[in-house]
C-alpha cells in the first residue's frame, strides 16, 4: 500500500482562526500601557496522513478536537494556514476557485444534520438535479431525470417522491436523500461528517450499510468522521486519533481496537459499553480539556494522562512509526514504556 500513489495526502496541515474580532476590540490598557490582544482559536495543528484508494478512514476523538475543521480544510472549504493537500499527487489547498472546480465533482461531502444542509424551498429533484446540471454543462433534460431516479433508487428512496420537499420525509430519509446529493456527480473521494450521530440506532445501520453498498458498487474512497467507536469498528479500514487538533495514532482499525498503544486512545476505548463486563476497567483521565487557544506546551494530552513525565510538559511529540501502517505521537511509546 506505501508503494501505491494516494488518493489524497495531508503534509502538515495547519488551521487557526482569529477570533480577535476588529482592531479597537483587541486594544487593552494594562498596567498603565495600551497593549493589542489577538485570539487564536487553533483548531489544526500539524496533520499528516494519506488515504489509498478504496479505503476507509475514520477519524475519532472528543468534541471539539478539530475533526470538522480538517474534513473541511480538505475539502477547500477552508483554506489552510500551512502545509499541503494533494489529490491524486496534486497540490490543490493552493488553487483558486476557478482551478479547484475540476475538483468539486471528484470530492464531495455528506454533513451531519441533513435538515440544516438540504434547501427547505426545493424538492427533492431540484435538489439532485443542481449539481449533475453545474457540473455538466448540456446535459439533456431526459438524461437528468434518468441519473435522479437511478440515484434515488440506489439509496432506497422512491422516484415518484421526488417532488416533495425535505419536511416531509423523517430523519433517515433524509440523510438518504443527502447521501444521493453527493452521488450525483459520480464521485471519488466523500467526507462524511458524523453523518448518522442525529439518527436511532436502527436507522443508523440502513445508513452505514448503504454508505458500505455505495462503496463497493463505486468504488468510493472514505474520510469518515465521528466519535462513536461501534460505528469505526464497523466501517473503517484505518482509524485516526485526534486530540486538540494534534494526530495521536493512526493504526488499522483491528489493531487499533485490539492494541491501542497511545494512552489518549486507551482511554477512548475503555470508555466503550461492554455486555456482560462485572468490572469494565474504565480509564479514569484527570481534569478536562484545555481550550485550543491556550494549547498546553509539550505534548498537548500531558494535563490528563497517567503516564506523563518531564518530557511530556516541555517537548512536542513526534510521531513515530511503530510499523508500516501504525504511527503513533507519545514519548513513553517512543521510549518503549508503553
Amino acid at each position: 500500500m506505501a508503494e501505491q500513489t494516494a488518493l489524497l495526502e495531508l503534509v502538515n496541515v495547519v488551521k487557526h482562526f482569529d477570533i480577535s474580532g476588529t482592531f479597537l476590540d483587541q486594544i487593552t490598557f494594562k498596567a498603565g500601557r495600551i497593549t493589542r490582544n489577538r485570539t487564536i482559536v487553533r483548531a489544526v495543528n500539524g496533520i499528516s496522513f494519506s488515504i489509498q484508494r478504496g479505503e476507509t478512514l475514520s477519524i475519532v476523538g472528543e468534541s471539539g478536537c478539530g475533526k470538522s475543521t480538517l474534513a473541511r480544510t480538505v475539502l477547500g472549504l477552508y483554506p489552510p494556514n500551512s502545509g499541503r493537500i494533494l489529490y491524486g499527487a496534486k497540490r490543490i489547498d493552493n488553487l483558486s476557485s476557478q482551478a479547484m472546480l475540476a475538483y468539486r465533482s471528484k470530492m464531495q461531502m455528506i454533513f451531519q444534520d441533513p435538515y440544516a444542509s438540504l434547501n427547505p424551498r426545493m424538492t427533492v429533484k431540484r435538489t439532485l438535479e443542481e449539481p449533475v446540471k453545474y457540473h455538466n454543462k448540456g446535459i439533456g433534460a431526459s438524461a437528468v431525470e434518468e441519473k435522479v431516479s437511478e440515484v434515488m433508487r440506489l439509496v432506497g428512496v422512491d422516484p415518484k417522491w421526488a417532488e416533495r420537499y425535505p419536511h416531509e420525509f423523517s430523519g433517515g430519509q433524509r440523510q438518504r436523500i443527502s447521501i444521493a446529493r453527493a452521488l450525483m456527480v459520480d464521485p471519488e473521494f466523500v467526507v462524511a461528517d458524523e453523518p448518522v450521530s442525529a439518527l436511532d440506532v436502527s436507522i443508523q445501520a440502513q445508513i452505514l450499510n448503504l454508505l458500505m453498498d455505495a462503496q463497493e458498487q463505486r468504488k468510493l474512497t472514505y474520510l469518515f468522521i465521528t466519535h462513536d467507536l461501534s460505528v469505526v469498528r464497523h466501517i473503517s479500514t484505518r482509524v485516526a486519533v485526534m486530540y486538540l487538533g494534534m494526530l495521536c495514532e493512526l493504526a488499522p482499525a483491528k489493531e487499533i481496537f485490539s492494541t491501542p498503544r497511545h494512552p489518549y486512545t486507551k482511554a477512548l476505548l475503555s470508555a466503550v459499553p461492554k455486555l456482560g463486563a462485572k468490572d469494565p476497567n474504565y480509564i479514569r483521565l484527570n481534569g478536562e480539556v484545555p481550550t485550543p487557544i491556550n494549547l498546553p506546551p509539550g505534548c498537548v494530552f500531558h494535563g490528563r494522562c497517567n503516564y506523563a513525565d518531564k518530557r511530556c510538559k516541555t517537548e512536542i511529540p513526534i510521531t513515530t512509526k511503530l510499523s508500516e501502517p501504525t504511527r503513533v505521537a507519545c514519548h513513553r511509546v517512543e521510549e518503549g514504556k508503553l
